[in-house]
């Protein structure tokens, strides 16, 4: 997509990601083109389907997106172990690095010197990996909702985010009190350890158990955040069916997570476990059996401080991750070049600006503080009462500071931050 001012050279090219990994760029194109705005007055847009997504030969390795999401631990394992022996060598084939190469191929058919990459939760990793595989065509990057290539295997971040994120919705509006909050998650996430409730939704009933409920607190309670402040969102009524449900009724936490678990499917599921296990890093070592694998992963948990997952345990914060935790234990799949984390290749030195939402829990503050440590010259800004991902919030702020940053380099005056609004909540009846 050409840049609006045509009257004028193209400032450069914009190459978005969108994230899972497993979403399509080209579906979304009305949708990036109403988030970017005015940045496409002087900007070229390039969008690229990767690998096994979109019109990109889309990836099937027979993944039940509904079970994947919703399912027991037990079945998510069955899940993840299917694809990759249906997929069998072809597997291999679906990383970072077999993307951003394609992504660099279309470029050079295109004859564009560099690009400005874009990423997206997902995108984040990925795009650090294209600087890494093609420095030399790199005009800046901005990250949103960023994470490091070597990011804590435990994930206790996300897990302290959390209760971070408790608290700061209760001291803005004023409608709960966050350290009672984070008492109560604490109180209703032991229960479920030992007492899962049921849950029926969208036809189908769910064992909420301690790690599905971290599930649904983490990765869909804090995504789209802010982008409607005036909207009573999953997260804003998650302190008042907390405190109902630790004082004895678990009615207005069931209705919550059915409310979720009703929402709109994920992105594909078979590139998201494929490239998931093939890149990311485990607690246990890749050539390990199955036997070995799991006792290796019982050990990490095991050795963890139990005070660093906030208000879940460890065992319990393991099984809430979808892309972590024990979930690709049983992949059989096995890929020759390094993971991402593994490489020691220099980031260029180049401007980066790398954006969090501090009410996101899947990518928090601390992620995106190391995600901007991995480059030479790179600029942190945390977005306030927004979640994942901040660019959605609807005042124009965030992207006036990305789009000063695609001119200058550098972000420019920040005081806009400060009228972002706190986001709704439910007051909590004592």
């Amino acid at each position: 997509m050409r840049h609006s001012r045509d009257e004028e050279p193209a400032a450069g090219t914009i190459l978005p990601n969108p994230g899972g990994p497993g979403a399509g760029m080209i579906e979304s194109a009305a949708m990036v083109v109403e988030v970017a705005g005015s940045l496409l007055d002087d900007h070229d847009l390039l969008l690229v389907d990767p690998r096994g997504t979109g019109v990109s030969s889309p990836l099937d390795c027979g993944a039940d997106e509904p079970t994947f999401r919703t399912g027991m631990r037990e079945q998510q394992l069955q899940i993840v172990e299917q694809c990759g022996n249906t997929l069998g060598p072809r597997a291999a084939g679906y990383t970072s690095a077999a993307t951003a190469d394609d992504f660099d191929a279309v470029r050079e058919r295109l004859g564009i010197p560099k690009l400005t990459l874009y990423g997206i939760s997902y995108g984040t990793y990925l795009m650090p990996v294209y600087a890494q595989r093609h420095p030399e065509h790199v005009q800046s990057m901005v990250l949103t909702g960023a994470f490091p290539l070597d990011f804590d295997r435990l994930q206790r971040p996300t897990a302290q985010a959390v209760s971070l994120t408790l608290r700061r919705i209760c001291d803005r509006s004023q409608a709960c009190d966050g350290e009672t909050t984070v008492e109560d998650l604490r109180t209703v996430a032991a229960r479920m350890q030992v007492e899962p409730i049921t849950v029926d939704a969208a036809g189908q009933s769910m064992l909420l158990t301690e790690g599905k409920l971290g599930n649904l607190i983490f990765e869909s309670a804090t995504t789209s955040v802010g982008a409607d402040p005036e909207e009573m969102t999953p997260l804003g009524l998650l302190p008042s069916a907390l405190h109902a449900a630790a004082n004895g009724d678990d009615g207005p936490l069931r209705e919550w997570a059915a409310a979720i678990v009703s929402g709109p499917e994920l992105d594909s599921v078979d590139p998201f476990i494929t490239i998931s296990c093939n890149d990311y890093a485990t607690l246990w070592s890749a050539d390990a059996t199955t036997a070995e694998r799991e006792q290796q992963y019982r050990d990490s948990i095991a050795h963890a401080d139990p005070t660093d997952f906030g208000a879940f345990s460890a065992q319990g914060w393991g099984a809430a991750q979808r892309d972590g935790g024990d979930i690709c234990l049983r992949w059989p799949g096995s890929v020759n070049d390094p993971r991402p984390d593994q490489v020691q290749d220099p980031m260029p030195d180049v401007p980066v600006l790398v954006l969090s939402g501090d009410l996101d829990a899947i990518t928090p503050d601390a992620n995106g503080e190391l995600a901007a440590a991995q480059f030479p010259s790179a600029t942190f800004v945390s977005v306030p009462n927004t979640g994942h991902v901040p660019d959605l919030e609807p005042s124009g702020c965030v992207i006036s500071i990305v789009g000063t940053f695609l001119g200058t380099g550098m972000p420019g005056p920040t005081e806009c931050l400060a009228t972002i609004p706190p986001i709704q909540v439910a007051p909590v009846s004592n």
